[in-house]
């Protein structure tokens, strides 16, 4: 029988990024740690009018591409320079976006998000269908010369650096407990 305090102090020590076959297969494990270290979407200081650009596993993927989501629902995508126009809106109450461009109307719901990085999850089975789960984009500044491997380790440093200032208060409270007892006796 598994204990997830446990568990979760033996995750706290393996500061590895363990390997993936794909960018899904990273955030999925990432984003279980992370998660709780997340803004809402509510918070669009984090998100809106930035220049987001587009991370992917895919090897035939050369273009630059930044996602602005802008005021008023405004959607920008700039291809490489080329713009097309959309419209966003979130689902009140929730960490819900629709992202309409083009023909398409899609529903995601948000994975992470803090200054670096965004990332919703298309709702529905997307790897039934052969198509990525996430949609990831980081801050342009951020990410602009990463390779997709590069920002799955820059995320995980989110997790590690906060495991390592969890280890470094536990050790301090631990230490504080035992002066405490031995004072005491």
């Amino acid at each position: 029988m598994e204990n997830p305090i446990i568990d979760q102090y033996r995750r706290m020590f393996n500061v590895e990024l363990p390997n993936g076959e794909s960018m899904d297969d990273f955030l999925d494990f990432i984003l279980a740690n992370i998660r709780p270290m997340s803004e809402d979407l509510v918070e669009v200081e984090y998100w809106m009018n930035k220049r987001w650009m587009e991370i992917r596993d895919d090897l035939d993927f050369h273009e630059d591409v930044l996602h602005i989501f802008g005021e008023g629902g405004e959607y920008l995508v700039s291809i490489d320079g080329n713009i097309s126009k959309g419209a966003w809106r979130t689902l009140e109450n929730t960490n819900t976006l629709i992202i309409e461009h083009g023909a398409r109307n899609e529903l995601y719901d948000l994975a992470f998000l803090n200054s670096d990085y965004f990332i919703l999850k298309k709702h529905g089975n997307q790897r039934r269908k052969g198509q990525p789960k996430y949609f990831i984009v980081g801050n342009e500044y951020k990410v602009k010369d990463l390779e997709w491997r590069d920002a799955m380790e820059d995320l995980f440093n989110i997790y590690r650096n906060n495991s390592r200032w969890t280890t470094f208060l536990g050790v301090v409270i631990f230490l504080l407990a035992i002066i405490l007892i031995l004072s005491l006796v």
